[in-house]
C-alpha cells in the first residue's frame, strides 16, 4: 500500500441508545427532562393543540355559506373576441384559441359569454355557447351578429 492510495477508514456510527442505564450517559430521563406530558410514552401533542385554551378554529366566528348547487361557468368576454378575425365561434373554437380552459373528462363546465369590454365591440359575429349575459346578447345582435344557446 502506497501513500497516495490511502483512503479514509469507514467509520460506523452507532445510533444513540437512550435509556439504557446510567453508564451510557443517556440513562435516567433519556433526554426528555423531568416528568410532564412530553416525557411520557405516547406523549406527543398535536401542532394545533393550545393547552386547553379555546383553539383558534373555534374562536373565529363562522361566516357565509357555500352553495353546493352553484353552476360554475367558463367565461369568455366580448373584449377577447376583438383580437381575432373569425366571424363564427363555438366552444371548440374557444378552447382551440385558448380563451377558455379545455374541459376535463369529469368536469364539463358550460361556457358563458359576458359583455366585459363591450364599448369597443363592433364586430358581426355568430356565437354558439351555453349561456349569454343579457347585455352581451343585446350588443352582439345590435352589431348584426347572432347568438345560439346550446
Amino acid at each position: 500500500m502506497e501513500l497516495h492510495n490511502i483512503k479514509r477508514p469507514r467509520i460506523k456510527k452507532h445510533k444513540k441508545r437512550l435509556g439504557k442505564g446510567q453508564g451510557t450517559g443517556q440513562g435516567g430521563t433519556a433526554g426528555k427532562g423531568h416528568k410532564g406530558q412530553k416525557a411520557r410514552s405516547g406523549g406527543n401533542i398535536p401542532a394545533w393543540f393550545e393547552g386547553g385554551q379555546m383553539p383558534l378554529q373555534r374562536r373565529v366566528p363562522k361566516r357565509g355559506f357555500t352553495n353546493i348547487f352553484k353552476k360554475q361557468y367558463r367565461i369568455v368576454n366580448l373584449k377577447q373576441l376583438l383580437a381575432f378575425e373569425d366571424e363564427e365561434f363555438d366552444i371548440e373554437k374557444f378552447e382551440a384559441l385558448n380563451l377558455i380552459r379545455k374541459a376535463k373528462a369529469r368536469e364539463k363546465a358550460p361556457v358563458k359569454v359576458l359583455a366585459k369590454g363591450a364599448e369597443e365591440f363592433n364586430k358581426k359575429v355568430k356565437i354558439k355557447a351555453n349561456a349569454f349575459s343579457k347585455t352581451a346578447k343585446e350588443i352582439i345582435e345590435k352589431n348584426g351578429g347572432s347568438v345560439e344557446v346550446i
